[in-house]
């Protein structure tokens, strides 16, 4: 879960450079009393991706490879994106979203083929649909198992009035909006993998930005789901779960598998990013962490460290 957002977009072919805050494509109104964030939507880079329609107005669907459809979520300022991996026997759904608008439903509309859950992490904003769906498989970790609980707080905290753009979806209860409890039905590890039929994809432990956070890759077709480990916009680090130091190694680990890549599939603001991104990103937190760039402050405990094109946003050092 986050607390507030300026994207500052990192450069990659498909991407446009330097772009401002997180925001809402289609049917914003980006009328001057809209959040501010609003008014710089939409974002260039989704006029290249092919639109697919969406039976939930909450949502936006871009295919964006062969069987890989973008679920985006842009009236609502994480911008966030899951993504279904449609194989020729089942398929996974990479995170479920806010819980705002309804998953469910447009994934049915767009394969009717058996669904696996698989979160990039268990923040609010990732598994806000979990409990949609029969079989979910999550991290075997103790961040796992707490956040499967549910929360309030955290769902709350996505509803502030400068946090949506356009409107919420008919008959939403903003006042009872909970994330809701869901139910773990395998224990998946590092390494493990999922055979969806003429496509595997293998589970890739990348804790940093969570204990539980974790890359799929499609070895075969060249592309790898990022999670919050990277996307094209200031990355967080703050929260009390954070790690820095296992943020790095696994950095390193996915800046390796890089020569292997054909795309990135990131899951705020926009869906894809060049694999040359890694990396340039293992280069510039490794300069953060070795002290050779200084933080700014950005308020509320935080600083944000802007170094080659990328931004950290890590609380503020003691």
């Amino acid at each position: 879960m986050h607390t507030a957002k300026r994207s500052i977009w990192i450069s990659a072919a498909l991407l446009v450079t330097l772009i401002a805050a997180p925001g809402v494509r289609g049917q914003s109104n980006n009328s001057a009393l809209s959040p501010e964030w609003c008014r710089e939507l939409p974002r260039g880079p989704y006029a290249k991706l092919e639109r697919v329609a969406s039976v939930d107005l909450w949502f936006e669907v871009y295919r964006v490879a062969p069987g890989v459809f973008a679920i985006y979520e842009p009236h609502q300022f994480e911008e966030v994106i899951s993504f279904l991996i449609v194989g020729e026997k089942r398929a996974v759904l990479f995170d479920t979203g806010l819980g705002i608008g309804d998953i469910k439903r447009v994934v049915a509309g767009l394969t009717a083929l058996p669904i696996v859950v698989l979160n990039s992490h268990t923040h609010n904003d990732h598994v806000g649909d979990n409990w949609e769906f029969s079989e979910i498989y999550g991290m075997d970790t103790e961040f796992t198992g707490i956040n499967a609980k549910g929360s309030t707080g955290d769902a709350q905290a996505e509803l502030t009035p400068d946090s949506i753009c356009g409107q919420l979806p008919a008959g939403f209860d903003a006042k009872g909006y909970s994330t809701r409890a869901f139910h773990i039905t395998r224990w998946i590890h590092d390494g493990d993998t999922v055979d969806l039929g003429g496509r595997v994809l293998q589970v890739i432990a990348t804790p940093g930005h969570t204990p539980d956070a974790i890359c799929l890759l499609d070895r075969k077709n060249g592309l790898l789901f990022t999670g919050d480990t990277y996307y094209p916009a200031p990355i967080w680090l703050y929260r009390p779960e954070t790690d820095l130091d296992a943020y790095v190694r696994s950095v390193e680990r996915i800046a390796a598998l890089a020569p292997q890549l054909h795309l990135l599939l990131t899951s705020h603001n926009v869906p894809v990013a060049e694999p040359a991104e890694l990396p340039k990103l293992l280069v510039a937190i490794k300069k953060v962490r070795a002290g050779k760039v200084q933080p700014v402050s950005v308020g509320e405990g935080k600083v944000h460290y802007s170094v080659d094109g990328f931004v950290f946003l890590m609380s503020a050092p003691r």
